[in-house]
């Protein structure tokens, strides 16, 4: 594939431009359809999921591997630097906790959250499920993608795309996912890898979901 493209006299890079086009469309796509039907708030969470998967983790992967041609490793997938990754999974986990308890007590993250009616099983593993799909998008294609064109930037850029991915929830958990999603993209560039800011944010939302529907 080529690495630029010409248009109307300016110099494009190829994939950066199809990564972000891409990310925005599935998004919207994700916003303005159910791709996979789904009934209720609660009977739904496992059709979200699946629809996260098919839109977040499996059109990027081919696009990465049938029109980029390049290898998943160049977008995170990988372990990385492991040590490093799990050393940052638990501490961001420990310290966050405590802010998380008093936040999943406030009326609104409880209200937004009770209307789930899951076994602490299934929400392990169908939040599991869409995380992984998210952190792939955002931490994995998104990320790699705009990284190896502006750098560092990246780490900021992608925290926009999906604190606004956030509209519609609470809004203290909104709001913090400017700050949240820059350093999940910090840590993706520490490890070299989206497998921890998915481990984080996995474990912040189960507890989050925990403590709300206690």
């Amino acid at each position: 594939m080529r690495d630029e493209v010409t248009i109307l006299g300016v110099k494009l890079d190829v994939r950066l431009n199809v990564i972000v086009f891409a990310s925005t469309m599935l998004l919207l796509v994700d916003e303005y359809h159910d791709v996979v039907p789904r009934d209720t708030f609660a009977t739904s969470l496992r059709s979200a999921a699946a629809e996260s998967v098919l839109l977040y983790l499996v059109i990027p992967v081919a696009l990465v591997l049938l029109v980029f041609r390049d290898s998943l490793r160049d977008y995170g997938f990988r372990l990385g630097d492991w040590r490093a990754g799990l050393r940052w999974t638990a501490g961001v986990l420990l310290v966050l906790s405590p802010f998380l308890f008093i936040a999943a007590n406030t009326s609104e993250v409880q209200d937004y959250y009770s209307r789930s009616d899951r076994s602490t099983l299934d929400v392990l593993v169908v939040s599991g499920t869409d995380l992984f799909a998210w952190e792939f998008l955002f931490r994995g294609f998104l990320f790699f993608g705009l990284y190896r064109v502006v750098g560092p930037s990246a780490i900021m850029l992608q925290a926009v795309p999906f604190a606004m991915a956030h509209l519609g929830k609470p809004e203290l958990e909104t709001m913090t996912t400017v700050l949240g999603g820059a350093g999940f993209g910090w840590i993706a560039w520490r490890t070299n890898s989206f497998l921890y800011p998915f481990l984080i944010h996995w474990g912040l939302n189960v507890f989050v979901r925990l403590v709300a529907t206690g």
